[in-house]
């Protein structure tokens, strides 16, 4: 694709990087770092928040180390993915088997937050808790004492409003993936720009999200909680940021989904002269 020139510097928070391999996969699509480098510069991207795709159980700790080795003098700044031994579900047989659910040892502990926190690699914490479940009370106690923040990928597995009754009332930063709404859902889209009203520690990224009647309706009402995500590289960063640049708003606002945002929730993960 070609090389897009616009007047915006954009940071990125949402792009998936192979921990295996050597390279970056989604559904069998295979890319190197150094390309998805490339592919982010050729949209402008001078930041990009990465983290590991998706393990068939076991821990995350090699996954977040490899991710971390590969953005070693690349504009990528590695997020630890985590995990818990909590349903994330709504009904009342998840909140049952919450009663008894126990970390074990393939779930990310207080101990390894702790560690990620004070590991100048990482900048903060990926969660699916479709996938991952939801780590336990002790383990949220140790997020919110690191305070760094956590990117939550939100959706018909986890809703916003189950985000907001297990993670909204922490005091760390939560970045709602894909507006909420993952695959596509409008309804969830909707609920989660209306929590924006509510939560004042909730952002939102536009990774996947395609209606732009939402993205412009969030960017209007709330323009210092949107923030830009690609979703790469599932979406080729090029098609992402032209999604935005196409919105019908004010250059300030799209400055801010782009990048003053990104500045406040990553703090000094972004170096003022980048």
């Amino acid at each position: 694709m070609l090389e897009l020139e616009h007047r915006f510097r954009v940071v990125d928070v949402h792009a998936r990087l192979n921990a295996d391999a050597g390279g970056v996969q989604t559904r069998g699509r295979a890319i190197s770092p150094d390309r998805l480098e490339r592919e982010m510069h050729q949209a402008g991207v001078v930041r990009s928040v990465v983290f590991p795709g998706e393990r068939d159980g076991g821990s995350y700790v090699s996954a977040n180390n490899a991710v971390a080795r590969r953005s070693v003098d690349r504009p990528f700044l590695a997020f630890a993915r985590i995990n818990g031994p909590r349903d994330p579900g709504e009904r009342a047989s998840s909140r049952l088997r919450n009663l008894t659910a126990r970390r074990k040892d393939h779930h990310t502990s207080p101990e390894d937050v702790e560690q990620y926190a004070y590991d100048d690699r990482f900048h903060g914490f990926k969660l699916n808790p479709a996938e991952d479940g939801l780590p336990d009370d002790e383990t949220l106690d140790q997020l919110e004492d690191v305070g760094l923040p956590v990117l939550v990928h939100g959706g018909e597995g986890f809703t916003p409003t189950a985000a907001e009754d297990t993670l909204l009332s922490r005091s760390f930063p939560v970045v709602l993936a894909h507006f909420g709404g993952h695959p596509l859902n409008r309804d969830l889209m909707t609920d989660a720009v209306d929590l924006l009203e509510r939560c004042d520690n909730c952002y939102l990224d536009t990774s996947y999200v395609r209606y732009r009647d939402l993205l412009e309706r969030a960017v209007m009402e709330h323009p210092d909680r949107v923030l830009f995500g690609s979703g790469a590289p599932s979406s080729h960063p090029n098609v992402a940021v032209m999604e935005i640049l196409t919105l019908d708003v004010p250059e300030d606002a799209m400055r801010k989904v782009f990048d003053k945002n990104a500045r406040r929730v990553l703090g000094d993960s972004l170096p003022d002269d980048f």
